[in-house]
């Protein structure tokens, strides 16, 4: 026995060191690679001669900014760790290309981009501004996606393979519901809520849509869709009706690109070999003296830090994701309340510009959020909101007492109302041979339990505290944007509105990008510092491992060395996706964000 124990224990031994030793080799391996990573962007990044071309590869997701990011196991396990691109990035590339006199046009090569109506939109009329400069604008697809579609209209020029696709369908969206399966599985979802349009909570106790949900989604679909078209169709030789009965009849993703280039969808179906000598003629250089250039090396040439020397500047503060307090992604009010408080004591901050792009979350994390910035304005100091795709329930909780909200009309914002959520596991717990046994002093010591349903009494007690919580939100919805308290109630009950309807219910105050709220915020400093005041970014952004990894993507080895290690990670999506509900606050402001479009199938 006691051979036996020692060779486990000498087989363990060694087995620590052994994968201690992979892991510090995979270090290494990634260590050089990042070198090399380095070195190339840098030689990169000094490559932009005369008459270059800076390509934006329109593939995969684009996020809002630059995040630090945890291990993600299952994009390991997939072989996929590349970084995904950002709206901040991509803005930042265009407006530095339109300047710089080196740079003579845009190529768009299109793959199928993955993000919401807002981003790309952003991103479109980013686009849209280089133009005015002189330059122009190429774009090229195999096969177009909904999403760069979009973006693609504002080109000069759209190319598309003569086997290829235009792939426009209009919006969709679904929720996944989870009623049958949680009754499967022996987990009960108990709801209080106060809002008919509240639906975050229908997935768990339904297996289908609620009417309300389904004609809110109705709504706001068809104004999104309505702006996109007529902004399609403002760039192309179309009419709205026509591209819509294309769409409707004539199945536009089955199509090939000579029935695109024929119906003036695009402008020439062409093989993807020719688009050198056509770039190479816009730009008035020969074929092989082309100078290709990135969106990140032209966006690595502007210098963000320069804002600090200046003292005085603007503060845009991001908060994106999902408010849940110590969560290490999504906005977490732990960390971001003392950025809010040095910010507001902070004498070189003039202003800040809070960018919203949240579907909100946890009550209490939202009105420590709110009550933060309501001492930033204590200070004095002007403070707008810029909404990106949504700024929704918590997301708008912690919008509306800004001096002045900008909104895209793409953004999906509203959603005025909470709920409750707590699982009874009690049946699961039996399935499982789990036997519970309590001893108490007091009947409701162990509120609230999941290992038994709640109780009547327990119910209402909750319902009255959901009740006084959305009474407090629509007081405070009332009190930021000046509005009557019951109209506010006409408009709440948990309903989502795109951006140009809450413009006109009073819930927003322009149709404006984030340097709309930039400008604004400058407009209110006295004359004599808006020339001198930057713009700084917070929170600053410092890569941790795993964004060190995804830059040293050049080792074979190390991506292989990793995977290796990730297979004995036990982590599933639909595990972490349970791990979230159930670690979330029992009381939310929170709406489900929706995907419009897939990520482009490998």
């Amino acid at each position: 026995m006691l051979k036996k124990f020692f060779l486990n224990f000498l087989s363990s031994f060694i087995g620590a060191w052994v994968a201690l030793g992979l892991f510090v080799a995979a270090l290494v391996i990634v260590g050089i690679s990042l070198v090399a990573k380095l070195g190339i962007s840098e030689s990169s990044n000094a490559g932009i001669s005369r008459h270059s071309v800076m390509t934006i590869d329109l593939t995969g997701i684009i996020e809002e900014r630059e995040t630090p990011t945890d291990i993600d196991y299952m994009e390991l396990i997939r072989g996929d760790i590349s970084s995904p691109m950002t709206l901040t990035s991509l803005t930042t590339a265009i407006r530095e290309a339109a300047d710089n006199k080196d740079i003579d046009m845009i190529y768009l090569k299109c793959g199928g981009v993955s993000a919401a109506p807002a981003t790309l939109r952003a991103l479109r009329n980013e686009l849209s501004e280089f133009r005015k400069s002189g330059k122009k604008i190429y774009a090229y697809a195999d096969a177009y996606a909904q999403g760069d579609y979009y973006v693609a209209t504002v080109a000069d020029s759209m190319f598309v393979n003569p086997v290829g696709t235009v792939a426009v369908n209009g919006i969709s969206g679904g929720v996944l519901y989870y009623k049958d399966l949680l009754d499967k599985i022996g987990v009960q979802m108990q709801i209080v809520k106060v809002g008919t349009f509240k639906s975050a909570v229908e997935p768990y106790i339904s297996n289908e849509m609620s009417a309300p949900a389904r004609a809110q989604l109705d709504t706001l679909y068809g104004n999104m869709w309505n702006l996109m078209v007529q902004e399609i169709c403002s760039s192309r030789p179309l009419k709205p009706a026509g591209l819509n009965k294309m769409i409707d009849s004539d199945f536009l993703q089955l199509q090939d690109g000579v029935f695109a280039e024929q119906h003036k969808l695009v402008d020439k179906a062409v093989y993807e070999r020719t688009m050198d000598g056509r770039i190479a003629a816009a730009v008035g250089v020969d074929e092989e003296k082309l100078n290709y250039v990135s969106h990140s090396a032209v966006a690595a040439q502007s210098n963000p830090l320069a804002a600090l020397s200046k003292g005085k500047h603007i503060a845009v503060l991001y908060a994106t994701g999902e408010i849940m307090e110590g969560s290490k992604t999504g906005i977490n009010c732990e960390a971001l309340v003392p950025v809010i408080t040095e910010l507001a004591d902070n004498d070189d901050v003039a202003g800040m510009v809070l960018r919203v792009n949240s579907p909100g979350g946890s009550v209490f994390g939202s009105e420590q959020i709110a009550e933060a910035l309501g001492y930033f304005q204590s200070k004095g100091k002007p403070l707008a909101v810029s909404m990106g795709d949504y700024a929704a329930s918590g997301g708008y909780w912690i919008s509306c007492h800004a001096d002045r909200i900008f909104a895209d009309p793409l953004t999906i914002t509203g959603s005025i109302g909470i709920f409750g959520m707590i699982p009874n596991v009690a049946e699961l717990a039996r399935k499982v041979g789990v036997t519970p046994q309590y001893v108490a002093t007091n009947p409701e010591a162990d509120f609230p339990s999941l290992l038994r349903p709640l109780t009547d009494t327990q119910l209402a007690a909750m319902q009255k505290m959901i009740e006084v919580g959305y009474d407090k939100f629509l007081t405070r919805v009332a009190t930021g944007r000046k509005m009557d308290k019951a109209r506010v109630a006409q408009i709440a009950e948990g309903r989502v509105y795109d951006g140009q309807m809450a413009l006109t219910l009073g819930l927003v105050d322009a149709l404006g990008s984030l340097s709309d709220a930039t400008e604004w915020v400058k407009s209110k400093l006295p004359e004599k510092e808006r020339s001198k005041c930057g713009i700084v970014d917070y929170p600053s952004v410092e890569p941790g491992f795993w964004d060190m990894v995804r830059l040293s993507t050049s080792s074979e080895l190390s991506i292989s060395l990793i995977k290796e290690a990730a297979s004995y990670a036990p982590e599933a999506e639909s595990a972490v996706e349970m791990a979230n509900v159930l670690r979330r606050r029992p009381v939310q402001a929170r709406i489900v964000p929706i995907q419009f479009y897939a990520t482009p199938r490998k």
